[in-house]
């Protein structure tokens, strides 16, 4: 007998030893976890940068839908003076395949001479389409003025149109096309990258807790004193001696961290009712009162006309309708919400319409019941 219970005893501590660790592997698992980001994706490395190009030029071959406007006939007369083609003065001109266009374009970081770019096209005349065309060479400049590209090719337009006799008809958008590989780089820009010896980090959002939180990640990885925070924005990094950059700035980059939450921040546009907040908003308890008016305006036209024979005139006028309609509001307490799903919930319960709720949320602000920083864009 005393055996037996021995068993038993071993086998129910046993038993409570394996739903333990079942409860401990458990909780592991539900402990949420912050979102770690590769420093890639929160910061920038200062000089580093695209930079926009643009040029004028022509396109030709359409099929009688140019435009006629006077810079394209200047344009395509200084064309052809320039290839040898010398017009009387006060000729004529008629275009119909030729129009003006502005010819956009971005240098990327450490492009090279000889490097492809894709290039938009866009009518800046009276052109109907530019479907069909052909891009003739045209210099893209910086805004330093120096030419870093040279454009020319074939268009492609994702778009058809047709029209005859009044009657038209068009899918999707017939001004604008684009050119794969359609420019070519001409000019390098320097490299400021090896000319300098320290690194400066962007970050892509101003936060002074996430720069912090960079620095200790950088300096538990490369050694103590090698990055310090400028500010809340920029990061200054100096690279180990005898060192690849190239090998360096890969390392930087791929580092995760899990960058703070930042401010609390509601987004409203104005118009079109939309509203995103972020998971930092929070809200205390609070009552709101919310009541809907609607006014509905009924106009009919009234015809008044004379017997026959009658020497009266058709009158014509218009009656309208007025009906104002108010719903009772309701008082209703939102609770205090820690985050942004109780935040939800709450307001959920005014049964706002959202452009309602671009009013309500400002007065919740003013109320000091929303901790949070409104932005109307």
């Amino acid at each position: 007998m005393h055996h037996h219970l021995k068993k038993a005893i071993h086998f129910l501590i046993k038993k409570q030893l394996e739903i333990a660790f079942a409860l401990l592997f458990i909780g592991v698992f539900l402990i949420p976890t912050a979102h770690a980001e590769r420093l890639k994706d929160l910061t920038t490395i200062q000089g580093v940068r695209n930079n926009q190009l643009i040029g004028y030029g022509l396109v030709v071959g359409l099929d009688g839908t140019g435009d006629q406007t006077p810079f394209t006939v200047q344009s395509m007369i200084s064309m052809m003076q320039q290839m040898g083609v010398n017009l009387p003065p006060g000729t004529s001109v008629q275009l119909k395949n030729v129009a003006s266009v502005i010819v956009t374009s971005s240098l990327p970081p450490f492009a090279q001479p000889g490097q492809t770019l894709d290039i938009t096209v866009s009518s800046m005349g009276s052109a109907k389409s530019l479907r069909g065309g052909t891009l003739l060479m045209t210099p893209l400049k910086g805004v330093d003025n120096q030419i870093y590209a040279i454009a020319q090719g074939n268009l492609v337009v994702g778009g058809v149109g047709a029209s005859a006799n009044g009657a038209q008809t068009q899918i999707n958008h017939l001004s604008v096309g684009r050119i794969s590989d359609g420019a070519t780089v001409e000019r390098a820009l320097p490299n400021t990258i090896s000319q300098t010896d320290a690194v400066n980090l962007e970050l892509r959002e101003s936060d002074f807790s996430t720069a912090s939180l960079v620095v200790d990640a950088i300096n538990r990885k490369f050694g103590q004193n090698t990055a310090f925070a400028q500010d809340g924005r920029v990061i200054r990094v100096q690279p180990p001696a005898n060192n690849s950059r190239v090998a360096f700035l890969a390392a930087l980059e791929s580092i995760s961290i899990s960058p703070d939450a930042g401010s609390a921040k509601i987004i409203l546009n104005a118009r079109t009712g939309s509203v995103v907040m972020n998971k930092a908003v929070t809200l205390e308890t609070c009552a709101v009162s919310h009541g809907n008016l609607s006014v509905v305006i009924d106009t009919s036209p009234v015809i008044s006309q004379p017997g026959a024979f009658s020497a009266g005139q058709t009158v014509s006028t218009a009656v309208s309708k007025i009906d104002i309609t108010k719903e009772p509001g309701k008082v209703l307490k939102l609770n205090n919400g820690a985050n942004l799903s109780d935040v939800v919930k709450a307001l959920n319960a005014i049964g706002a319409t959202p452009q309602d709720l671009l009013a309500i949320l400002q007065a919740m602000k003013a109320a000091g019941s929303l901790r949070a920083e409104l932005e109307i864009i």
